[in-house]
């Protein structure tokens, strides 16, 4: 039999009854929220170390490859100061809005086990984002120096107690870690002079106000090829493609190991699909044909990571570090 049109369906009485009980009850429906937008303004790359560093170097290539690719300006911001401190508490509690990059390193993970009380969480309000690049230190000497060797400078350290310094970039710096664990190694006592960076401390060694230094090969290489700094050892367990003819450190001291590394972070709370899409851009630009073979003869290996990667790299980093610390008992404050 035919249904009469005046007949309504009651299934489908029964869908508007639940429909205006649940607009007369506030409830509403949930639609998926499209991602945020990214970037709307200038995006800041916080170097927390003075110009002219491995890591000043690096952030203008993190700021280029933003730049480049984001439609939105990329600027590096130097703020240096308390070993990275200052820079680091800056990045850690700014909006987690993807504008703000943090550069991290090895004293990024060194800090916490160095220093009573820091302003920040390094685990809480960080999110590690990407590690660009491992490079081991070389140690640098002035020309004029007589040594020629790690052994020779351990036998001068201990003829002359307290009275071979050597610069840093600043207390708790891989630069500064890595010498006291080789004077601790070789059982000498040397004078530790900080400075705010990296340059300021290679400008030291070159006018012989210090007699040495650990420093990045990135930024010391052309000193090294204008043959005004000597290098006579690196940090990492092998040799150096880009110095060859340089034996590490652990030739002479069995075991030493001090190779620092370059990162980037964001405050935590940062949206993953911004994290996703910041790494994209910098891996795209840090593996293009002319920057890659550019860090590459620089002594640079390229990583680029990926954000879970780098947060495994850099929960690890900081245990050995700390570590390494508490078993030298070294402190910055």
């Amino acid at each position: 039999m035919k249904r009469s049109s005046g007949v309504i369906d009651r299934r489908r009485l029964c869908g508007i009854a639940t429909a205006a009980l649940l607009l007369s009850s506030g409830a509403h429906v949930s639609y998926a929220q499209p991602a945020p937008a990214y970037p709307t303004k200038t995006i800041r790359v916080i170097a927390p170390f003075a110009p002219g560093g491995a890591t000043d170097i690096l952030a203008r290539l993190v700021a280029k490859s933003l730049s480049d690719s984001l439609g939105q300006q990329a600027i590096v911001e130097n703020r240096p100061g308390g070993g990275s401190v200052i820079g680091t508490e800056l990045a850690a509690k700014s909006p987690p809005d993807g504008h703000t990059l943090l550069m991290v390193s090895t004293s990024t993970v060194t800090l916490p086990a160095l220093a009573r009380k820091l302003p920040y969480d390094t685990l809480r309000d960080l999110t590690p984002l990407t590690q660009l690049v491992s490079s081991p230190n070389v140690l640098v000497v002035h020309p004029s120096l007589p040594v020629k060797s790690v052994r020779e400078l351990v036998a001068l350290a201990g003829a002359r107690p307290d009275q071979v310094a050597f610069g840093s970039g600043g207390n708790g710096t891989s630069t500064h870690l890595g010498a006291e664990i080789l004077a601790l190694m070789a059982g000498v006592r040397m004078t530790h002079v900080p400075f705010k960076g990296a340059n300021p401390s290679t400008v030291a060694v070159l006018s012989g106000e210090v007699a040495w230094q650990l420093s990045a090969i990135l930024s010391t290489m052309p000193h090294i090829r204008a043959g005004r700094l000597r290098p006579i050892a690196v940090s990492s367990l092998r040799r150096s493609p880009v110095l060859p003819d340089v034996p590490p450190v652990a030739d002479t001291l069995p075991g030493f190991e001090a190779s620092p590394w370059t990162g980037v972070s964001v405050p935590a709370g940062t949206p993953k699909e911004i994290i996703t899409r910041i790494h994209q851009e910098i891996a795209k630009g840090f593996n293009s044909g002319d920057t890659r073979g550019r860090l590459e003869r620089d002594g640079n290996e390229v990583v680029t990571s990926t954000p879970e990667e780098f947060d495994q790299f850099f929960r690890a980093q900081m245990a050995k570090w700390g570590k390494a610390i508490r078993d030298a008992n070294i402190r910055v404050d």
